[in-house]
């Protein structure tokens, strides 16, 4: 599967009416704009193309869903009032755009040195993400959206996996209601989980459908999470980071960890 060749497959699922669609040759991007508000979505062909040496098919499956999804998203009028319950937080990569295309900022906190809490409103299949246009529509706080999102994600369910491998212990939230990595943000859960640990509690968010915590209680825990979380980040769909966090007295560090074994 070459550039071409993907890029005429992709084209051929989203083509349609009020449907604008672009190639950017140096940068090997697909641009499917909407004529009805004249906004789009840009995709990039080779991060593509490494998925479907491997998933083939569904990989190209995936992205038409979630072009689709983000289209609808953006045509669709949004509203923040009666809608308090549908307002969550998101993480994204310390690199993610602060703004939206038109300039207008996104809603957004820092987190880590890796990572910034974003604010999104489901919309079911998909959610979009607030900024200073919406909530000047509907004369919202920050503080207001913030607080609402934080309970939210508090009231999520976090059902867990739970795997054991040479002698550590790995806990794995995967719920794929597009909000797993949120969690990190429910205190009283990692709270709890602390208690459960024996050895060094990690976690890692290496894309938004994931959330992994670490009970490390040997030097051999530190190379597997690493591998585990090098691979999620590889295959996500909305990738955050690969590096893992320390969690100690409701505190995150970033950690590096330089695996050895394969």
């Amino acid at each position: 599967m070459d550039s071409k060749k993907m890029r005429r497959a992709i084209e051929e699922r989203l083509a349609g009416k009020d449907r604008v669609i672009s190639y950017d040759r140096e940068k090997d991007q697909l641009r499917i704009e909407s004529e009805i508000v004249n906004k789009g979505i840009t995709v990039s062909l080779p991060g593509i193309i490494a998925k479907w040496n491997i998933e083939k098919d569904k990989a190209i499956d995936e992205i038409v869903y979630y072009v689709e999804e983000g289209l609808r998203a953006m045509e669709d009028p949004i509203q923040l009032t009666d809608h308090e319950k549908k307002i969550f937080p998101v993480i994204r990569s310390a690199s993610f755009p602060t703004e939206a295309e038109e300039g207008i900022p996104f809603l957004m906190d820092e987190h880590t040195a890796e990572t910034k809490i974003y604010y999104a409103l489901d919309m079911g299949k998909t959610y979009r993400l607030i900024d200073e246009r919406i909530m000047q529509k509907e004369g919202w706080l920050p503080n207001r959206i913030k607080e609402i999102a934080l309970f939210n994600v508090r009231s999520l369910s976090t059902p867990l996996k739970e795997d054991h491998v040479a002698g550590n212990t790995f806990y794995f939230l995967n719920t794929n209601d597009a909000y797993d990595a949120s969690r990190i943000l429910n205190k009283g859960f990692l709270n709890e989980m602390e208690k459960r640990i024996t050895g060094k509690m990690v976690l890692a968010v290496p894309h938004q459908d994931v959330l992994i915590i670490a009970d490390i209680r040997n030097d051999r825990g530190y190379d597997i999470i690493a591998q585990m979380a090098m691979s999620f980040f590889t295959n996500g769909r909305v990738p955050i980071t690969a590096l893992s966090f320390y969690y100690e007295d409701g505190e995150l560090e970033p950690i590096f960890i330089l695996g050895k074994n394969k």
